[in-house]
C-alpha cells in the first residue's frame, strides 16, 4: 500500500512533467503555467531545495508583457531562380565558388544531359541549392543575374518564425527548470522505485530538451543562412526548334528585317530627296530655267512678223 510520503512525491513528478510538456501552450490564468509553482523536497528527504529558474511565460517575450517593437525579427529568407546560360556546368562552378566565398556552402549541385543538338553536342542543365548569409542574400543574387543570358523566373520569399523561436526559448527554459527540479529530487530519495520513478521521468525530459534545443537550432540557422535554389537551362535549349534545317522562326525573322531594310533604304532616300537633291535642283535648274525663258523670249521678238497679202 502507497504510503503517504511516496504518494506526494509521485503527485509531484506527475505534475513537473505535465508543466514541462505543457508550457508552449498559453495558460488560462493569464500566460503563467502551472510550473510556476516551485516545489521543495525538503519536506520528504530532509533537505531544502534551491527554487528553480522562473519560467517565463508560455508565448515568449510577448506574453511576458515585452513590447513587440523591442523583439527582435527572425525572418528565414530563401530565393528561387530559373536562368537561361551559354554552359551550365560552368555556371554552377561559378555560383559554387561565390557562395564560399561569401561565407555559405553548396548543399546539392546535380549536373545532368539535357537533350542533343542538331549538330549532335550533348546540351547540359544543372540544379544548384546553395546557401549563404542572410545579409549576402540580396549581393549573391545581384552576381547570380549576371552570369545568366536570361532570367527565366524569380522567387525571394521571407517566413517569420519569431513567435514560434520565443515560445521554445520559453519552452526550453521550463524544461531546464522541472530537470533540476526532478535532480534534487531523485538525489534526496532513498527508496529504488522512488529512484526508478524519478529517472523515468528525467529521462523524458531530457529527450524534450534534446529536441527542443534542436529545434532553437534549426531555426536560427535557417535564418542565419538564406537558401538559393537555382535551375539552370542552357542557352541551346531557349533558341527555336529547327527541323531539317529549316526553321520558320528564323524565316519569319529574316523576312521582317528584309521589310525593315526595305523601309529604311526608302526612308533614307526620302531624306536625302528632301534635304539634298531638291535644294541642289532647285539651285542649279532654276537659273537655268530663268535663262532659257529670256532667250526663248528674245527669239520671239526678233521673228519676222507675217505680212498680209
Amino acid at each position: 500500500m502507497l504510503t503517504l510520503k511516496r504518494l506526494v512525491l509521485l503527485v509531484l513528478i506527475a505534475a513537473l512533467a505535465l508543466s514541462a510538456c505543457a508550457s508552449a501552450a498559453p495558460a488560462p490564468d493569464g500566460g503563467r503555467g502551472s510550473s510556476d509553482v516551485t516545489t521543495s523536497s525538503g519536506d520528504f528527504f530532509g533537505e531544502a531545495e534551491a527554487p528553480a529558474e522562473a519560467p517565463v511565460p508560455a508565448g515568449g517575450q510577448e506574453a511576458a508583457g515585452v513590447p513587440p517593437a523591442q523583439i527582435e525579427r527572425l525572418v528565414i529568407k530563401n530565393a528561387t531562380l530559373s536562368l537561361v546560360v551559354a554552359d551550365p556546368s560552368v555556371a554552377a562552378e561559378q555560383i559554387s565558388a561565390l557562395a564560399t566565398g561569401l561565407g555559405g556552402y553548396v548543399v546539392s549541385s546535380y549536373t545532368y544531359q539535357a537533350s542533343v543538338d542538331a549538330a549532335g553536342n550533348t546540351v547540359m542543365q544543372a540544379n544548384l541549392v546553395a546557401r549563404v548569409p542572410s545579409e549576402q542574400l540580396d549581393a549573391a543574387l545581384a552576381q547570380i543575374r549576371g552570369m545568366a543570358v536570361e532570367v527565366r523566373t524569380e522567387n525571394i520569399s521571407g517566413q517569420d518564425v519569431t513567435a514560434e523561436y520565443t515560445d521554445l526559448q520559453s519552452r526550453l527554459r521550463n524544461l531546464e527548470a522541472a530537470e533540476i527540479q526532478l535532480q534534487n529530487i531523485m538525489d534526496g530519495a532513498t527508496k529504488t522505485e522512488d529512484v526508478l520513478a524519478v529517472f523515468n521521468q528525467l529521462v523524458y525530459i531530457r529527450e524534450q530538451i534534446e529536441q527542443v534545443k534542436g529545434q532553437i537550432e534549426y531555426y536560427e540557422q535557417s535564418a542565419a543562412l538564406s537558401s538559393i535554389s537555382l535551375d539552370l537551362i542552357p542557352d541551346a535549349l531557349s533558341q527555336p526548334i529547327e527541323v531539317g534545317g529549316w526553321r520558320p522562326q528564323g524565316v519569319a525573322k529574316d523576312a521582317v528585317e528584309a521589310l525593315l531594310r526595305a523601309l529604311q533604304g526608302l526612308a533614307t532616300f526620302g531624306i536625302w530627296l528632301a534635304i539634298y537633291v531638291l535644294p541642289l535642283a532647285v539651285v542649279i535648274l532654276l537659273p537655268l530655267y530663268l535663262v532659257g525663258r529670256v532667250i526663248v523670249r528674245r527669239l520671239r521678238r526678233g521673228k519676222p512678223k507675217a505680212t498680209a497679202a
